[in-house]
């Protein structure tokens, strides 16, 4: 029996290495090992060093282990605004981080966009007390990814107020410098092709004065996954609860790899093979791109919409039948849409013959 090869956007396809990785924790007994050991703060160090290699994140940013990325929306909130969040919504995970706010009572600003859209820096007013702008750049509902010139617009006209980024089924693809934003955050089963259950968040100085500052007022941050009681595990390459410590273990050895290929032609390769995909959707009488507008169209997630009677059910057991699984549409779109994964373990050869399936299937 074939193996399948999924192009669905998380959980996605593993990173081609990490089945080797994982045999290698299981027979070195990582999932075993204290996460108060030596052994363990290795791990750490080689995992946090290796993601700031990649990402080219600055010293001055401080890199922390979660259980996931949804885990993040409330701990960014619960630290680092007290009265009022502006959220910029165009999708279903947009909405939801907006959703976490109102959940916490926070005072919740949010601009809303058409799905398939992005939000235009120009249309934002904020309140005089909105302490943090929260951003989608990637909306994997919908498939539609901010404009980096956005990101640095929003920087320049709101310099003050905290700026969080939302880079869950982008990264390693982010195409902005890490300075431009405050903290941002993402998840490991996505473009880093590896188990679910681990959660990135990376934190600027500003975001630990905000959380400290609600700290001294004697107001709640959360509990044991605060800022400062994770920076304070952080400097010494621990957490202040069991981690995913085969997880982490597993991040450090694939990002090693990816390392070894360079985050530039990752990118190159992942601006190619989604250049492929969008002309077969193009091209096939039964698809078309469901973000129209190709400023906003992602590089990591391609969404297409069903045209002309297709029927969703049978394009799916047609791919099937090819060892290939790609994602339904969310929510609403779910019989609408289809999701397409443009990750790193994706390989070109792999994504052509995708779009040859497509192009070959008869409605």
């Amino acid at each position: 029996m074939s193996k399948n090869l999924y192009f669905t956007v998380g959980p996605a396809e593993l990173y081609f290495t990490a089945e080797e990785h994982i045999k290698t924790a299981l027979k070195e007994q990582i999932p075993s090992i204290s996460h108060r050991s030596i052994a363990f703060q290795n791990i750490y160090r080689k995992a946090a060093g290796n993601l700031r290699e990649l990402l080219s994140i600055p010293e001055s940013y401080h890199i922390l282990f979660l259980s996931s990325g949804t885990e993040t929306w409330e701990r960014i909130l619960q630290n680092c605004v007290e009265e009022t969040s502006c959220h910029l919504v165009n999708g279903s995970f947009s909405k939801r981080f907006a959703q976490t706010a109102e959940a916490l009572n926070i005072k919740t600003e949010v601009f809303k966009a058409k799905h398939g859209e992005c939000i235009s820096p120009e249309d934002i007013i904020l309140s005089n007390n909105a302490e943090l702008i929260a951003l989608t750049y990637n909306e994997t509902s919908t498939g539609a990814m901010q404009p980096v010139k956005d990101i640095f617009e929003l920087r320049k006209a709101f310099p003050d107020t905290l700026l969080a980024v939302d880079v869950v089924s982008a990264a390693p693809y982010i195409d902005f410098p890490i300075e431009q934003v405050d903290t941002l955050f993402f998840s490991v089963q996505k473009g880093i092709g590896l188990p679910a259950g681990l959660g990135i968040w990376i934190v600027n100085e500003k975001c630990l004065r905000k959380a400290e500052q609600k700290q001294e007022k004697g107001l709640s941050i959360g509990t044991y996954h605060s800022i400062p009681g994770l920076l304070e595990n952080a400097v010494k390459y621990m957490t202040p609860e069991t981690p995913n410590v085969l997880g982490i273990y597993l991040l450090g050895q694939v990002l090693e790899d990816m390392n070894r290929k360079g985050m530039k032609q990752i990118k190159q390769e992942t601006n190619y093979k989604a250049a492929v995909l969008y002309q077969a959707i193009e091209s096939c009488n039964y698809l078309k791109p469901f973000v129209s507008n190709k400023e906003f169209q992602s590089k990591t997630t391609i969404v297409a919409e069903l045209t002309n009677g297709a029927s969703s059910e049978k394009l799916h057991q047609y791919l099937k039948a090819k060892n290939m699984v790609v994602s339904t549409g969310y929510g609403d779109y779910k019989n609408q849409h289809i999701r397409i994964a443009n990750f790193p373990t994706h390989s070109k050869e792999q994504v052509e013959m995708l779009a040859d399936a497509l192009l070959a299937f008869e409605v």
